[in-house]
């Protein structure tokens, strides 16, 4: 059965890119492009692992980290957490929260993201 990674992130040209990159690698994908969608989708379809934007609209990422912390289920859920946001404060919340990893988008390729996604699906 194939894997699926639910992406959290309000970019669409962003979601359409890992989309493409992740069905070539056979890697299912479904996609939120608010925190209120993504919560849903994340308890509703519990993929193999979530790419969460911090800054999205209506429910930011750490909000949805805060959610699932909450909930044993969710958290065996891997969470790469993926962001502009690149301040050591973020880093060690986002962290706190049960973020699996932590990716500063400007320091990672769309095939560096894809490796890491990779990795964890192992």
């Amino acid at each position: 059965m194939p894997k699926k990674i639910l992406i959290i992130e309000d970019d669409q040209r962003l979601n359409k890119i890992y989309s493409i990159k992740l069905n070539q690698e056979g890697i299912e994908t479904s996609i939120a492009v608010d925190g209120e969608e993504g919560w849903r989708k994340l308890t509703g379809e519990k993929p193999d692992l979530v790419l969460l934007d911090l800054m999205i609209p209506v429910k930011d990422g750490f909000a949805i980290l805060e959610e699932r912390a909450k909930n044993p289920e969710l958290m065996k859920i891997p969470v790469l957490v993926l962001s502009n946001l690149g301040q050591d404060s973020d880093v060690e919340r986002a962290k706190k929260l049960g973020a699996s990893e932590y990716l500063v988008k400007a320091n990672f390729s769309i095939q560096g993201i894809v490796d890491k996604i990779k990795e964890y699906l192992q």
